[in-house]
């Protein structure tokens, strides 16, 4: 079975036992690492983040499931952690829900949707949420600053960008 096909099917099985548990799927990793493979789940609780104990509930839960069902075809390691303080926005509502937050966004392609004369990927600001549902807008917060705004399916990755007071 691909990788595609195991990650697809451990998250229809996770998706119940998140919900029953108040958390949510923020992202999930299957691939080789070494000599053998992990399963990584990134959870959240939204609002409040999830704690030791929650990423350590909910790794029992899916582990024993996963065991049952026999979901992976190979031998493999199982993780649980937090998205951390760069969380990745993944789904067009992520960027609704973070509005007001510090991101960084790689696009696809370079692109100059600011118009300053230079193709890049790269771009920092605050994000001000989705215009027409698909369309993400940010604040950026260089010298010359402006509204940046990049098409979803266009976005290559997008993380929370931790600010610290110093």
């Amino acid at each position: 079975m691909s990788e595609m096909a195991i990650l697809e099917k451990v998250r229809r099985i996770a998706d119940p036992i998140l919900a029953e548990m108040g958390l949510e799927l923020v992202d999930t990793e299957f691939k080789r690492e070494g000599r053998g493979w992990v399963l990584r789940f990134f959870i959240d609780r939204p609002e409040v983040g999830v704690t030791l104990d929650d990423c350590a509930l909910f790794s029992r839960e899916i582990g024993a499931v996963l065991d049952v069902e026999e979901t992976i075809d190979r031998p493999y390691h199982l993780e649980v952690s937090s998205p951390g303080l760069d969380r990745p926005l993944k789904r067009l509502e992520d960027f609704e829900r973070f509005k007001g937050h510090r991101v960084k966004v790689k696009t696809v392609e370079r692109v100059d949707p600011d118009q300053r004369g230079h193709l890049r990927k790269t771009f920092v600001g605050e994000l001000l949420g989705l215009e027409d549902g698909t369309t993400v807008n940010l604040l950026q917060k260089d010298r010359k600053g402006g509204i940046v705004s990049l098409p979803f399916e266009g976005i290559a990755q997008a993380n929370l960008e931790p600010e610290f007071d110093i």
